[in-house]
């Protein structure tokens, strides 16, 4: 069947029901299901779509919003796609101007592949920074972490809550407090009793994504990349700010390759809010 107009299209809210449709749109797309993410995704954020005749979704995407629900501070937006069958229509533009528009005057953020850059350029994003992503098994080596860590515990999680806001800039309370449950290992590091870090390490396909990765500075930031990484039989992958060159640079040395490089862009600010020295890695692309 011809894609209809790209103006009669109906968008609609998705929820966990279109869990498979939208993991089936990953994979026509020759991205991984990602089925676990996807889940996350739909249950902590507001995920639009739009449905196609012949079965499935023609497009989808997602918007994570931060801050009071009345009137979000930032909105993230994260895993957009279009089918194959129905790509270089202008429907990836249509399902983005959508979401623009409700998000209002909330500002966004998004990491952009290089072949969506054009398209959110276009739509009046501007480029803020560049992440690179690492993945390869992770090899033990060199000196020892000198920064402690520990698991966390159901007591940490609302220093975690706090430390989170404090770097990230926004109240991200109803997906930190999703952690224990979405991630297979999630720890802190600690100093005199003060939280001065924290990172999760959560299944995704045939690895395992460290993030989010927030710590005082970059020997934290090892230690928890080092004790995550002993607790897990598979390939990490991670998404670091370019602007972290240390700890890059030590992770290439451990075994970590680069496999690609997004653009940070923002709508409707010039830059991110938080403290960027703290802040590595996002809990994933899609959500910041």
């Amino acid at each position: 069947m011809p894609t209809p107009s790209v103006n009669t299209l109906s968008i609609r809210r998705l929820t966990l029901r279109d869990l498979t449709a939208c993991a089936d749109l990953s994979e026509d797309r020759g991205w991984p299901r990602e089925e676990h993410k996807w889940g996350f995704l739909l249950a902590s954020g507001k995920a639009y779509g739009i449905d196609d005749p012949d079965g499935g979704l023609v497009s989808a995407c997602v918007l994570t919003e931060y801050g009071p629900r009345e009137r979000p501070d930032l909105g993230a937006v994260g895993m957009v796609l279009v089918a194959e069958r129905h790509a270089r229509r202008g429907i990836g533009r249509h399902l983005m101007r959508h979401v623009v528009a409700t998000a209002g005057t909330t500002p966004l953020t998004l990491y952009a592949t290089p072949d969506g850059r054009p398209l959110y350029e276009e739509l009046g994003f501007k480029v803020t920074g560049r992440a690179e992503m690492l993945r390869g098994r992770f090899t033990p080596g060199g000196s020892a972490p000198t920064v402690a860590t520990r698991p966390a515990t159901a007591e940490d999680l609302t220093r975690i809550v706090r430390l989170d806001e404090e770097v990230f800039g926004v109240d991200r309370t109803h997906l930190i407090t999703r952690l224990p449950a979405f991630a297979d290992r999630l720890r802190v590091a600690e100093e005199s009793g003060r939280l001065i870090g924290y990172a999760a390490a959560w299944p995704n396909m045939d690895t395992h994504v460290v993030g989010p990765l927030i710590a005082r500075d970059t020997e934290t930031a090892k230690a928890l990349i080092v004790a995550l990484a002993q607790q897990s039989d598979r390939p990490l992958r991670t998404d670091i700010d370019v602007r972290h060159e240390a700890l890059l640079a030590w992770a290439k040395e451990r075994g970590l390759a680069s496999v690609a490089f997004n653009s940070v862009m923002t709508y409707g600010i010039t830059d991110l809010p938080g403290d960027w020295t703290r802040r590595f890695a996002p809990l994933t692309v899609a959500a910041g």
